[in-house]
């Protein structure tokens, strides 16, 4: 039996990391940014083995909170998936992140949450990540990220998936000596509340691809881009 901690674990892509990881009798840490919204993780969790963990990714000090909640467990794989990605434009007519309109605080948030955080995670757990067997940080991307598929738009987002993707490949060369193994995820275009009900992937086939992904990670793979089908992301 694994351990596995995921943030944004209350809905989406995160519970169903929760629901899939449980089923399989893996111990989860859910990881919620609040109360709101639990109701289906706490109608899993009295039947399998999920505990529910309260921890704002926007505020560093409730992260030093779970780091010392969590002290002295072994965990064998986090999952940094909590993340926001703000105005859209094309969607709800937003330009918030939007060249010519853009709102800085906005791209702070993001930033805040989308690439502080993880690094924030990966930092307070590392101890655990170490006591583990798995030895396995995995971040959920975007392929929006990606510089040489460049394309225009949500450029407060793309860019904080972007930095995210160099500290954790970062990381990984850094970590790469103690076996920890990285990776970057893109679940694709997702039917969740984030992507959309225009989303064609449903949470249970991008999650069921994107496990597949990370128990088939090496440490020769540490650090690289990935779709949650097993295809290489260009950087």
């Amino acid at each position: 039996m694994r351990t596995v901690l995921v943030t944004g674990a209350n809905r989406g892509i995160g519970l169903e990391f929760a629901k899939q990881y449980a089923s399989d009798e893996d111990q989860v840490i859910a990881i919620c940014r609040n109360d709101d919204y639990t109701d289906e993780l706490k109608i899993i969790s009295k039947k399998n083995n999920i505990r529910i963990k309260l921890a704002d990714m926007s505020d560093f000090k409730s992260i030093d909170i779970l780091q010392n909640e969590l002290s002295g467990i072994p965990i064998d794989i986090i999952i940094n998936n909590a993340g926001v990605f703000g105005p859209k434009a094309q969607a709800d007519g937003d330009l918030r992140q939007s060249f010519g309109h853009m709102n800085y605080d906005v791209w702070r948030k993001l930033m805040d949450i989308n690439t502080l955080a993880p690094y924030k995670i990966v930092e307070s757990l590392i101890e655990n990540i170490r006591l583990g067997k798995d030895k396995k940080v995995i971040t959920i991307s975007s392929s929006i990220a990606s510089i040489e598929d460049v394309s225009p738009g949500v450029n407060a987002y793309r860019a904080s998936k972007c930095a995210v993707n160099m500290v954790m490949a970062s990381l990984a060369m850094e970590l790469k000596d103690q076996g920890i193994k990285f990776a970057l995820l893109c679940p694709g275009w997702v039917n969740t509340r984030m992507g959309g009900g225009k989303a064609p992937i449903t949470p249970e086939v991008s999650v069921s691809g994107l496990r597949n992904v990370i128990d088939n990670l090496s440490i020769e793979q540490s650090g690289k881009f990935y779709r949650y089908n097993g295809e290489s992301i260009p950087w």
